[in-house]
């Protein structure tokens, strides 16, 4: 029986076998092959045939060397190593009713990743980080790597890892969690809730047998769902915090690795490929013809980096989320192993040295495009929009609690210590806004030439608009949409300014000055729909030409000032965070009032969200989901505590200017210290 060689303590067990084939590419010193069905075609000629039943290839070895900082651990389940997708798409073949099965995956050894990561790593010398070698280069048959069952040893240490101190007691938080469980069973769903769930999982999406995520809307009266039939990475999200919530993991877990598979392909829009690192905005399941058999078929996982989008947009938000949702994965389950396993480390270091790779802006905040986020068409958003900086800010928070620490990673993670400093001080001081702010605004001067200069992005006083001076309230503020030199987007964004607080991007005094604000002006950002996207809506003149006349962003429709119900879980999430749940309860009952009788749409459009939206889908699942998602997240506010993050005073005591060589000593943060610590 062919084994696996790993550095470990447990017990290793033969159970079951999986198959991993290998990634032919320039990197292996091998021409690309675009073609997947020749690359199939090939592997399936000159190998051994997959044994019925198993899928595995046999008369293979590989050692593995594994270097981490926290401890040594033995990897299991969809894949070891990076799963890739084979040429243009990963598939399984079944075979069982005239079909066969398993599962074809290919490993990238993660320390590829420094010769072809950003200047961040470039520099550092890698000893162990991750490395496969693979016995005979590439004449050798795909990989079989044993599974591997956790030995009693490990079984004693979890039991142990399960009970906690409080108080000089133990307490065993598997007791805990059953009397949790009790305690939900006992309340009786209502109908609306029973609908949702049925719904929810009639949205599911299998994988060679396996569910892998959710469509992103399941109307049967669509007659054209253009790509509302595909898996988003951002709209799983909400689905999978209510699987989690509700104790089924699977599904999650499938999805995590299955995307990573995805991660980096060499899709091209016009011969031009995105950086390495990218995740897909959405995949689709396809079934096609194995070529070669007669009667068989193919499972593909087909992606779309953008090359199909309307307007042909590469997401930048999807490697953001998927970083949140590993982390809520790990606390909600208790299951960090996942987090631990090489390819998914390599996954998450790929995409952080995608965003924090150097270039010629010299903000902390993210550059992006208009559309790249959930605000997915022409906004006026392009530049360093709020959404963005929020959830990036939130990723590095992520990251810096899962990424091992090791010689090959050190680097990387002072990258993330020094951005998580400066961006906090940066959106901190320059996007928020109140009454004393505008007021300061309203009297800057400008063409300010100056290390000391106040008017620091030469900010224009014209361009406070008249609607914010009546707007915003007296005992509350907000942060900015948008900042750019020359230009501030005074539009209220309801995604960003909830993340800034799920994050605490801003810090206590702003959190609280939102929540204040959201509650002043609830008949304008709730009404009869949480939530607007944003407020005010662009209308007139403005409307057609930043928005290029737009058919489906009119005024207070969809992006422009629509009402997103799917925004409810994060408000929700917000409220239990800075204790005021009765706020979010409020929003829960206007939106259960109608979105079971509106057969759950997408969003809605007018000022006070009382028409469904003109073009918006029906049964649209994150609306769904995020709505289960509110509930349980009420129901149950210490799992809604393992989703947010508390002020991290050792991170922001830390000025990134002091770690700098330059010589230089003054330091605008000081200006802003009664911000960081209120």
């Amino acid at each position: 029986m062919n084994t696996s060689s790993c550095i470990g303590a447990s017990t290793m067990k033969p159970c079951c076998k999986m198959l991993i084939g290998y990634r032919i590419s320039s990197i292996l010193g091998v021409s690309h092959v675009n073609s997947s069905s020749y690359v199939r075609n090939n592997l399936l000629k000159s190998h051994s045939k997959l044994v019925d039943g198993g899928g595995c290839y046999s008369n293979v070895q590989c050692n593995q060397e594994v270097g981490f900082g926290r401890r040594d651990f033995c990897v299991s389940d969809l894949s070891w190593g990076q799963g890739r997708v084979l040429g243009k798409s990963s598939y399984c073949v079944d075979k069982g009713s005239g079909r066969r099965r398993g599962v074809l995956v290919i490993p990238w050894a993660a320390s590829d990743v420094r010769e072809h990561s950003t200047s961040i790593e470039s520099h550092v010398n890698e000893k162990g980080f991750e490395k496969i070698y693979i016995q005979g280069g590439l004449n050798v048959k795909p990989l079989v790597i044993e599974r591997i069952e956790t030995s009693s040893e490990t079984e004693v240490l979890k039991e142990e890892d399960d009970k906690v101190e409080v108080n000089g007691t133990g307490v065993d938080l598997g007791i805990l969690k059953d009397l949790n469980q009790n305690v939900a069973a006992e309340r009786e769903a209502s109908e609306i809730e029973k609908e949702a769930w049925k719904l929810l999982r009639d949205s599911v999406v299998s994988y060679c047998g396996n569910p892998v995520g959710t469509v992103a809307a399941n109307d049967p009266a669509d007659k054209q769902p253009l790509n509302y039939d595909q898996v988003f990475i951002r709209d799983f999200v909400p689905s999978a915090l209510a699987f989690l919530l509700n104790g089924e993991e699977e599904i999650v877990k499938n999805f995590l690795l299955h995307t990573l598979q995805l991660q980096s392909w060499e899709k091209t829009v016009d011969c031009y490929s995105p950086g390495q690192g990218l995740m897909p905005a959405s995949f689709k399941v396809r079934t096609v013809p194995l070529e070669g058999s007669d009667g068989a078929f193919e499972e593909v996982l087909d992606p779309d980096f953008g090359e199909s989008a309307i307007g042909r947009v590469a997401p930048v938000d999807s490697g953001l989320w998927w970083v949140i949702l590993l982390r809520a994965y790990g606390k909600i389950t208790s299951d960090y192993a996942l987090q631990e396993r090489v390819d998914v480390q390599t996954g998450m270091r790929l995409i952080l040295n995608l965003c924090l790779s150097d270039g010629f802006d010299m903000f902390p905040s993210l550059l992006v495009t208009d559309g790249p986020c959930m605000i997915d068409r022409r906004m006026g958003i392009h530049g360093h929009p709020l959404e963005i900086q929020a959830l990036f800010y939130a990723a590095l928070r992520c990251a810096h609690e899962m990424l091992i620490v090791n010689d090959g990673t050190k680097n990387l993670v002072a990258a993330i210590n020094n951005r998580l400093s400066a961006l906090s001080f940066h959106v901190r001081e320059y996007y928020w806004v109140d009454m004393k702010k505008i007021n300061e605004i309203y009297r800057y001067k400008t063409e300010e030439y100056s290390p000391d200069a106040i008017n620091k992005f030469n900010i224009y006083p014209d361009q406070i608009p008249s609607w914010l001076v009546d707007w915003i309230p007296g005992e509350g503020g907000y942060l900015i949409g948008n900042l750019e030199p020359g230009h501030m987007d005074f539009r209220f964004f309801t995604l960003g300014n909830l993340w800034a607080i799920v994050s605490s991007l801003g810090t206590p005094k702003q959190n609280k000055g939102i929540l204040n604000l959201i509650e002043a002006k609830w008949d304008d950002l709730v009404a009869h729909m949480p939530l607007k996207i944003c407020h005010p809506a662009l209308e007139y003149e403005e409307w057609r030409i930043i928005t290029g006349s737009d058919p489906k962003n009119t005024p207070w429709s969809y992006h422009n000032g629509g009402s997103w119900p799917t925004l409810l879980w994060h408000f929700t999430l917000v409220c239990v965070k800075m204790g005021r749940a009765e706020l979010a309860q409020k929003a829960v009952v206007l939106a259960e009032q109608r979105l079971s009788a509106d057969k759950w749409p997408e969003y809605y459009d007018t000022r006070s969200g009382r028409f469904i939206g003109k073009q918006a889908r029906l049964n649209q699942t994150w609306t769904i989901a995020g709505f289960l998602a509110s509930k349980m997240l009420l129901e149950n506010p210490e799992k809604a505590s393992l989703l947010f993050w508390e002020e991290d005073y050792e991170l922001l005591e830390t000025c990134v200017c002091a770690l700098r060589k330059t010589g230089r000593k003054k330091c605008s943060r000081f200006a802003a210290q009664s911000q960081i610590h209120v």
